[in-house]
């Protein structure tokens, strides 16, 4: 099972539309997992269309709307593996141990926020992913979203995917 995890799209306040490559991975994927702040229902509308599967949740930037559509959290069994989403898990200090708190029943959450891709596994053994942003770089050197693959109940060769800089 192939995964295409993105989050703080932020359409189309920080770009006009998802890059190119990020479609491509849409296509590809058997479940798109979106970590928040969309800020306008038409991505979620389009993602929900192109999609084989989509989950996700809505973030602090995302209004009436789109909450009235996604949760906070969103929870799914995928080949066995136990998934969270949400948008934020608040600052680094202290990361892992907030979320092993909060996330005990859970394998792998995906949050987003910071816009700083994050990948790491808490003491208790959830695996944390924060894909970055496709479309809002911030201080970061490049726009990014994350790949990975479910096989034989275990999430395996999650990847880092930097974007080309926009003119």
């Amino acid at each position: 099972m192939r995964l295409l995890l993105i989050a703080d799209t932020h359409l189309p306040q920080r770009a006009r539309k998802l890059p190119a490559q990020v479609w491509r991975e849409v296509e590809a994927a058997d479940v798109v997992i979106h970590a928040g702040d969309w800020v306008e229902v038409a991505l979620l509308d389009e993602l929900e269309a192109r999609s084989k599967r989509l989950i996700g949740v809505y973030g602090n930037n995302d209004g009436a709307d789109l909450r009235a559509r996604l949760p906070e959290i969103a929870r799914a069994d995928l080949g066995g593996v136990r998934l969270a989403v949400i948008h934020e898990t608040g600052g680094k200090q202290g990361r892992e141990r907030r979320c092993d708190e909060r996330f005990p029943d859970t394998d792998v959450l995906v949050f987003g926020h910071s816009h700083i891709p994050w990948d790491t596994v808490t003491p208790n053994g959830l695996r944390l992913l924060n894909p970055g942003s496709p479309t809002d770089r911030r201080r970061q050197p490049f726009c990014t979203y994350q790949t990975a693959e479910i096989r034989d109940g275990e999430l395996r060769d999650v990847a880092l995917h930097e974007l080309p800089l926009r003119r």
